[in-house]
């Protein structure tokens, strides 16, 4: 039975099921001072939602600010409400959220841009694709750094539904259509909790297109960054082979099932 789903559960339990904002930031800083020697201060999160990870970015110290930039504003008023009130009110005014697009010119400029949860994907076609890309080189810093991630395998143009257990809920990543042609695909989310029993349908849903990893590297050259950088996970030895959270730089794989992963690109 699907129900109707109380906003603040909606994002209480995508940000449960999806998002580890402690381990992305500690990835961030790692991969930047790899590069640049020194530990990055300013973020903006495009397609933020609810700014969970910017706020997060902010409570490192004094010296880190973020943008969140998102259109809709369900997502920005939850984030609000619920995220923002976890900083001192000193700390508040260094968390900054736009309703915005990402397409948009800003004045301000970051250390680092992310576009994580596949966000991008929305772009369908590649040239509107590579304008954002254009857009957040414009955005960069000259020692900046761009992170997206995205996930591929054997299974990712596969129309399946795959659970994953949590404390409180049942997850539900449902590929619901793809199309081989055009590679649009469908997506759905789901939840069911284990308190009532209850089941939530199409909580989010996503109208995208597939983008490969070969693809993304060409278009983020042709957008001006003059370098990207792959990475892939570990295999958790005592797991079945699967992933360890863990991940290095690398430019030759085999492939497996099903993988996520980065790519950063530099100025």
């Amino acid at each position: 039975m699907s129900s109707q789903i109380p906003v603040d559960l909606k994002y209480r339990l995508y940000e449960e099921s999806v998002q580890c904002h402690e381990s992305d930031i500690e990835f961030l800083n790692q991969e930047f001072k790899k590069e640049y020697g020194k530990s990055p201060l300013t973020l903006r999160e495009d397609f933020g939602g609810t700014g969970a990870m910017a706020i997060d970015w902010v409570a490192q110290s004094e010296q880190h600010y973020a943008w969140g930039i998102d259109l809709d504003p369900e997502p920005v008023k939850y984030g609000k409400e619920n995220h923002l009130p976890k900083l001192a009110e000193k700390d508040q005014k260094r968390m900054e959220f736009i309703m915005g697009n990402v397409l948009d010119d800003y004045k301000f400029k970051a250390d680092i841009v992310v576009a994580f949860n596949f966000s991008y994907f929305c772009f369908k076609k590649r040239k509107d694709l590579l304008d954002y890309f254009k857009k957040v080189r414009e955005g960069l810093n000259d020692k900046g750094a761009f992170f997206i991630d995205l996930f591929g395998g054997e299974d990712a143009q596969e129309t399946v539904l795959e659970e994953t257990e949590h404390d409180n809920h049942t997850y539900f990543w449902d590929c619901d259509s793809f199309d081989p042609i055009t590679n649009e695909c469908t997506y759905f989310i789901h939840f069911k909790t284990h308190e009532d029993g209850r089941k939530y349908n199409k909580v989010f849903s996503y109208d995208w297109r597939f983008w490969s990893l070969p693809e993304l590297r060409e278009i983020l050259a042709d957008a001006g960054f003059s370098k990207t950088i792959t990475y892939w996970e570990e295999d958790d030895e005592d797991d079945d082979g699967e992933g360890n959270g863990v991940f290095y730089r690398t430019e030759k794989e085999e492939n497996c099932e099903s993988w996520v992963t980065y790519i950063m690109a530099l100025p």
